[in-house]
């Protein structure tokens, strides 16, 4: 009986190697989307950027695009409506009072006076972070950066909202409990909220509440679920920005080194050089000894900074005086300072005149 056995493999032949794996960072395609970039040239928002790029408006290095899918950097040639894009702007950020009955969008279907059209005509294209109802007020945040205007928005930011709210009713704290422990309304699941009760005024009571997300009308219906109906909302806060003093209307750029220090990027014309005051005529109360020897070029000896100082201080407390006496006095003919009356402490005797300012 013959065994058949299969042919041994060859020595020779040679281990699969495999092949270098795909590197999926450095396949990624170089720069930004084109709308991206569209819009932080303040030319329009993402959305609108991509209508006018699915319109055949916008050309990248003289040929005519049809699709936002594209990734440009800054040496392609972009122009739109056959005009060249401005350079990318700094992002900025602007507090603004949104009164009550503005619409917060750039056009609204039913006629109604919207935010943008009610801005100061000096402010570039700015968008919303987020948004207020038609009959909410209070601060809203504008910006002119669309990746700026998506970081605040996003729920991971995490940052506290707070308004005040004025309800029909008076309620009590247990009336209040379900809205701190989370409510669902309409199967809408709402997160926990920060209620407080602030005062009791008549008919209505006022509330602060804080929340870490926006969702549509969501304290008018949470409070509708607890039998309380919402007839006045403010925000006064959004994370570290807050509304102060501002009046329904107004808008005031948040400076530079706030908008670093708490998202770690902007520049605003406040990083411009300050202008220096110039120095005022005359000593100055405050005014060292190493302040006066530097203007004067002079070398202050040892121990004779202190005297200045000191001379400084006699000068600066000693009372000013006007007329006769006092010119008596400067030319040397009486004494530069009367002395004190008599009596403890130097206080006035008994049914004398007290002392000027006592």
């Amino acid at each position: 009986m013959t065994e058949k056995t299969s042919p041994p493999k060859s020595a020779t032949a040679k281990p699969k190697i495999a092949g270098p794996k795909s590197d999926a960072k450095s396949a990624a395609p170089e720069g930004d989307r084109i709308a991206k970039v569209l819009s932080r040239a303040g030319v329009a928002s993402r959305r609108e950027a991509e209508r006018m790029i699915e319109l055949g408006e916008v050309t990248v290095n003289g040929k005519v695009i049809t699709s936002p899918a594209l990734n440009v950097t800054a040496r392609d040639k972009i122009m739109v409506r056959g005009q060249p894009i401005a350079e990318p702007e700094q992002a900025r950020l602007w507090l603004y009072y949104k009164p009550d009955g503005l619409v917060t969008s750039e056009s609204d279907e039913k006629g109604r006076e919207t935010v943008f059209a009610n801005l100061p005509p000096e402010l570039p294209r700015v968008m919303s972070v987020g948004r207020l109802d038609l009959n909410s007020e209070g601060l809203l945040l504008l910006t002119n950066d669309g990746g700026l205007k998506r970081r605040l928005e996003l729920p991971s930011t995490g940052w506290l909202r707070k308004y005040r709210v004025r309800v029909n009713g008076n309620p009590m704290d247990p009336d209040l409990e379900p809205l701190r422990r989370g409510i669902v309304v309409d199967g809408e699941k709402f997160q926990p909220m920060i209620v407080v009760i602030d005062r009791i005024q008549g008919a209505n009571a006022w509330l602060t509440v804080g929340l870490r997300e926006g969702k549509n009308r969501e304290i008018r219906r949470a409070m509708a679920a607890v039998n309380l109906t919402v007839n006045r909302l403010i925000r006064i806060s959004y994370g570290p920005f807050r509304l102060n003093d501002l009046q329904p209307g107004e808008v005031e750029e948040v400076k530079g080194k706030v908008l670093r220090d708490q998202l770690g990027e902007g520049r605003t014309p406040d990083d411009e050089p300050k202008r220096v005051r110039a120095p005022r005529s005359g000593a100055s109360r405050t005014t060292t000894a190493k302040a006066e020897g530097a203007a004067s070029g002079r070398r202050v000896k040892p121990g004779g900074a202190i005297k200045q100082l000191a001379d400084a201080y006699d000068t600066a407390v000693t009372p000013r005086r006007f007329g006769t006496a006092a010119q008596k006095a400067a030319d040397g003919k009486a004494p530069a300072r009367p002395a004190r009356p008599a009596g403890s402490g130097g206080r006035p005797p008994a049914g004398g005149k007290p002392r000027r300012g006592a």
